[in-house]
């Protein structure tokens, strides 16, 4: 890796650590889908053992730093000192499905006056193809040693969008409709792989051009919202501010797509 702080250096530690259990569970789940009770209860103890795999680790490298756990929920530490944002496997239906596409997405969340909080380091670890996506404020993001810049593309027409889709449950489905049907007659493709932390470490990456979704968790984009950031991409919501976690809405490209996605969102919504 390029020179990491000790930091970034004990999130990827942490996260090499669960991983090994998890690809040996994911291993296990096509065995577990041919089963009368299937791999749903499965899938739900191989997540919990990551989370007390990471929780450990990090627990250990910062004992009085607190925890937001997608399992566990919140684990209260010294207010004064930041805590750790953890989605322990961001992808769940897809390991349960047997798809390898799915990740460990860890973030830095720092307190700051008059209660905000920044993220200032994140890690999204994809434990199947063995990258390392990292992220320190300021000092831009990176996949293992290589530094990570978001796509140059400027025309829509050449743009390949994420997304996530509602499904039972979650998510607004006439909100959602509203924008795809705004979005895909303008752009080259629309894809839906499953993974929040993974679909925004890959606009940084500048494999995907863009990307929209809503009715998310913290744990699912903190990690990636500072890697496309760090990138040089923008984070905004549907709106085109910067309250993209107050509002749960995220669109995240370059700065020449932004603008023209917004306007295309805006649109939508109005029409909505």
């Amino acid at each position: 890796m390029a020179s990491t702080s000790g930091l970034i250096s004990v999130m990827e530690r942490a996260a090499r650590k669960a991983a090994p259990r998890l690809r040996r569970d994911f291993g296990e789940v096509q065995a577990l889908q041919v089963s009368r009770k299937g791999p749903a209860d499965f899938v739900s103890q191989a997540d919990r053992a990551a989370e007390q795999t990471l929780y450990e680790e990090l627990k250990r490298a910062r004992p009085d730093w607190g925890f937001l756990l997608e399992e566990g929920g919140v684990v209260e530490g010294d207010p004064s000192k930041p805590r750790w944002v953890i989605d322990p496997l961001d992808g769940t239906s897809n390991f349960l499905h047997g798809i390898p596409h799915f990740a460990i997405s860890i973030a830095v969340e720092e307190p700051r006056p008059g209660g905000r909080t920044e993220i200032t380091q994140g890690l999204v670890y994809q434990p199947i193809t063995d990258e390392t996506f990292w992220a320190e404020k300021g000092r831009g993001a990176w996949l293992h040693d290589r530094r990570l810049r978001v796509s140059a593309r400027r025309d829509l027409a050449d743009a390949l969008i994420a997304t996530g889709i509602p499904f039972m449950g979650h998510g607004d489905f006439a909100q959602w409709t509203a924008i795809f049907q705004a979005i895909a007659p303008e752009v080259a493709g629309i894809r839906r792989f499953g993974s929040a932390a993974l679909d925004l470490a890959w606009v940084a990456a500048g494999r995907y051009d863009g990307y929209w979704e809503s009715d998310l968790q913290p744990w699912d984009v903190s990690a990636g919202v500072l890697l496309v950031r760090e990138a040089g991409g923008f984070v905004s919501d549907f709106r085109g501010g910067d309250r993209p976690f107050e509002r749960n809405e995220f669109l995240a490209a370059n700065d020449g797509l932004q603008p023209r996605l917004l306007k295309l969102i805006g649109g939508a919504l109005r029409r909505g």
